[in-house]
């Protein structure tokens, strides 16, 4: 466990040209492409946090538009408020509509308050 720490610290601190050195030998010496491997090798070399992918969103309507009407039943079908509250979490805009959902829902939910007019944003 030691030797593979130790040849993970001697992998990361590779520079530049020592990883395409390392890539040349595993490409002509045992016919593995590592293309992607040192893509991964270097960027941790450079410094580069490592961004973890968004996997909830905010649907966040930012206006009513001019079929105000319109988006106010589509945001009581969406929460399952009653009319008034709605109204309410309308007039109130900017609200979020939807929170912490999946991109394809968060997505579903703004197109189609786009579609009544609505100025939506996904955050």
């Amino acid at each position: 466990m030691a030797d593979l720490k130790a040849f993970a610290d001697q992998l990361v601190n590779l520079s530049v040209k020592e990883v395409n050195e390392l890539a040349k030998i595993l490409k002509d010496e045992y016919g593995i492409e590592p293309a992607a491997a040192a893509v991964a090798i270097a960027a941790p070399a450079a410094g580069a946090p490592v961004a973890e992918e968004k996997t909830a969103f905010n649907v966040i309507l930012k206006a009513a538009g001019a079929n105000k009407l319109g988006v106010v039943k589509i945001v009581k079908d969406l929460t399952g408020l009653g009319l008034k509250e709605a109204k309410d979490l309308v007039d109130g805009a900017p609200k979020p509509i939807k929170e912490g959902v999946a991109k394809a829902e968060a997505e579903e939910v703004a197109a189609k308050l786009k579609e009544a007019g609505a100025e939506v944003e996904i955050a």
